[in-house]
């Protein structure tokens, strides 16, 4: 078991209940931060663990909850048009300790070399959802890019994971991870919420981690299967 203490920014979404679940079950005391209207979400864990409530794109709060963490995973979400994402990532990485392991969470469509290959759909997608979003003020996905542009830049020890399209389940395990979107293992393009959470907390111990933006998919997944059963 661990005595670690750990933030989980963005806890009371399904990712962060995940993680929170995983953190505990590893033995890391965990503090949450969540928008004020969403700590009901973490009622269930309300005697295990500490929520901080606030936009996480609120340097106070951020400043606040990170203090003495030794670990920090935070849900990057792009919602909203007011740098929401690139305001999480800044604080995140502006107020962590020293020494503390930085795990950010993302889709694939965030490249960190220029070295992934996307299909038409998912370009298409990403296009199209990108436009619709920002027109209605929902999303701005630019927002996601610019913060993983920062973090990548950043000296922290931070790790990216990009995650595949997702699915509720038990979980299947750790799942597999290659460099590159576009790389055969991924093809399958389908991960378990569940799993991603538990890359992420795994990510905190894996130093090999540091400084990598993994893409991510199921290990159970037929794509997974038939790599390693070619290697």
């Amino acid at each position: 078991m661990s005595d670690k203490k750990i933030c989980i920014v963005g806890a009371s979404g399904k990712l962060g209940q995940y993680i929170i679940q995983h953190a505990l079950d590893q033995g890391y005391k965990v503090v949450g931060v969540c928008r004020e209207k969403s700590v009901y979400k973490l009622s269930r864990y309300k005697d295990r663990i500490t929520v901080i409530p606030g936009p996480t794109n609120d340097r106070n709060v951020i400043q606040k909850a990170v203090q003495g963490c030794d670990g920090i995973l935070t849900v990057l979400v792009p919602w909203g048009v007011q740098q929401y994402s690139t305001g999480t990532a800044q604080a995140v990485l502006d107020f962590a300790e020293p020494q503390a392991r930085l795990i950010f969470s993302c889709g694939w469509h965030i490249t960190k070399d220029g070295k992934d290959r996307y299909s038409w759909r998912l370009k298409a997608f990403v296009k199209f959802f990108g436009w619709v979003a920002r027109a209605i003020r929902l999303a701005d996905l630019d927002d996601q890019v610019e913060a993983c542009r920062r973090i990548f830049s950043s000296d922290s020890r931070w790790t990216v994971v990009r995650g595949s399209d997702l699915e509720e389940g038990e979980s299947q395990g750790l799942p597999v991870w290659s460099e590159h979107a576009g790389d055969q293992i991924l093809d399958s393009n389908l991960t378990r919420r569940t799993d991603f959470a538990l890359f992420m907390v795994h990510a905190l111990k894996n130093d090999m981690l540091i400084h990598e933006a993994p893409a991510i998919v199921s290990c159970k997944s037929p794509s997974a299967l038939a790599y390693s059963g070619s290697n």
